[in-house]
């Protein structure tokens, strides 16, 4: 990945009931920290390949990259404020 700024990936998939519950969070965090991180959704039933390479095993998983390494893993349906925390890190 070779982004000049933190990327955020949440893998998540349609059936999944906590992927559902974190997606607004997700898209609220993208909004107030646009330009200042890149936020990606990986559905891990049409990419399973990407899921296997990072070593997804239960979803909600969030993942932050920062210089095309992963950085930290946030797993679960977790508050907004976890999730600030981890992206407030590599800002």
């Amino acid at each position: 990945m070779g982004s000049d700024v933190p990327v955020l990936v949440e893998f998540w998939a349609p059936w999944c009931g906590p992927c559902r519950m974190i997606h607004p969070v997700i898209d609220e965090l993208s909004q107030e920290f646009a330009g200042k991180f890149k936020f990606f959704k990986v559905n891990t039933d049409e990419s399973p390949t990407i899921a296997s390479k990072y070593g997804i095993r239960s979803i909600p998983t969030v993942m932050i990259f920062k210089d095309g390494e992963k950085k930290d893993t946030v797993i679960g349906a977790v508050p907004k404020s976890t999730l600030t925390t981890s992206i407030e890190k590599f800002l």
